[in-house]
């Protein structure tokens, strides 16, 4: 960053042509630039327009004077280094749509901020590489707040045909949002977030979208919680549920990883030899993940008869499931899967098996929807863009053959 000598005279045609050039408002004049008595920022004075008419704050519309306040500092983008701040009398209208007298509106702020508008900004984009701790500063969050609100006003919803629905950790303990996103080639996008992950917060998604927009969703992609679950039966009963596959198999995962701990736990206190020590990796990993070596120790693993390494082999196994076309020999498949997995007596498996019987026909749905893709002729679904961390779903009978984004990774492909 350049610095500039606090002495240093401002070069005050330069920097008003700049403002004219970049940030110029009708009706208003940059006056005159200069240093601040202590030498540490500039101050552009403005002033309005002669002729020029004041805008009521209340109904955004022109409206007669009536006085003029005392003078307002907006902070402004720095320049080289230097806080510069627009210095600017306010003016009062007498409204006589409102009735009452209010102080007028400026096009570089917004309300009572501080901060002008190209500020607030400039700090928001910035903020998106900041942690949430570090945006709690006041600048930062108050310009945040402003560009979020301004683009909720000004966004256009637009018809919505696929929804994911997903809910992150926030804070230590359990506390949870709910995140809703819209998943339609060229329109990935954040709609709506709600606090806690119970049916009251997601409920307040239709409630805001509105029944217009929610009536004709067709894709809902979500995982197993019953809440979600219960709320999309009554709001969107005539979408079709696709079940979230990366939490299907990441809930299938911490299964094996419970199993393979409490093995390793039990074969440690009796003594025995630790077989499963550092086996972590290799039971989860994809196999085209695994290093030359890793594999040598799996393929040594997979000799003894361990309860993880049957339990590894059921995880296995259920990948062939991905694999069907047909909605009625995939559930064939999973019937059978269930049933062998309950005779396995492992118990944190079993209960991925009843989840999953639960669930069968929220799983099915994503067969029956690339049938109805083979029907029309369009291709079916498939899986897009590997190299990214995002996958795809490709549904072909959407409008315009759109793609669909399912969760932030559909990792046991």
């Amino acid at each position: 960053m350049v610095e500039v000598s606090p002495t240093a005279p401002v070069r005050a045609m330069e920097l008003i042509t700049i403002l004219n050039r970049c940030h110029r408002f009708r009706g208003f004049v940059y006056q005159q630039a200069h240093f601040s008595a202590d030498k540490k920022s500039i101050e552009v004075a403005v002033r309005p327009r002669k002729g020029s008419v004041a805008i009521c704050s209340r109904c955004h519309l022109p409206a007669p004077g009536y006085d003029q306040l005392g003078e307002r500092r907006f902070e402004f983008t720095p320049l080289w280094g230097v806080l510069v701040f627009l210095l600017y009398t306010m003016r009062r209208v007498d409204c006589r749509r409102c009735g009452v007298v209010t102080v007028e509106e400026v096009p570089w702020g917004d309300g009572k901020r501080t901060l002008t508008k190209a500020y607030m900004l400039f700090l928001a984009r910035g903020a998106r590489r900041l942690s949430w701790k570090e945006t709690a500063w006041d600048k930062v969050f108050d310009a945040v707040e402003h560009v979020v609100t301004w683009g909720l006003e000004h966004r256009t919803l637009g018809q919505i045909d696929a929804i994911g629905v997903d809910e992150i950790q926030y804070s230590k303990g359990h506390k949870y949002l709910t995140l809703v996103y819209q998943i339609d080639l060229g329109v990935t996008r954040l709609l709506w977030i709600g606090k806690e992950r119970t049916i009251e917060s997601f409920q307040g998604f239709f409630t805001t979208m509105g029944e217009e927009i929610t009536s004709k969703i067709v894709f809902i992609c979500l995982d197993m919680w019953e809440p979600y679950l219960k709320v999309i039966r009554e709001k969107c009963s005539e979408a079709l549920h696709i079940l979230d596959r990366f939490h299907i198999v990441a809930k299938m995962n911490k299964a094996l990883d419970e199993v393979r701990a409490g093995e390793s736990r039990r074969m440690a206190s009796e003594g025995r030899t630790p077989l499963l020590k550092k086996s972590r990796w290799l039971l989860l990993k994809r196999e085209q993940n695994l290093k030359a070596q890793q594999r040598f120790r799996l393929r040594d693993l997979l000799r003894y008869n361990l309860k993880t390494i049957r339990a590894y082999l059921l995880k296995e196994a259920f990948q062939q499931l991905w694999d069907y076309s047909s909605p009625s020999w995939a559930g064939k498949f999973l019937d059978e899967w269930c049933r062998q997995t309950m005779r396995s007596r492992i118990e944190p498996m079993k209960k991925i098996a009843r989840s999953l019987r639960q669930h069968r026909e929220l799983i099915l749905n994503y067969f029956r929807a690339q049938k109805n893709d083979f029907q029309r002729g369009r291709g079916g679904l498939e899986q897009q863009g590997q190299s990214h961390p995002e996958k795809i779903l490709w549904l072909s009978h959407l409008p315009g053959a759109r793609t669909l984004p399912i969760s932030l990774a559909w990792q046991a492909a």
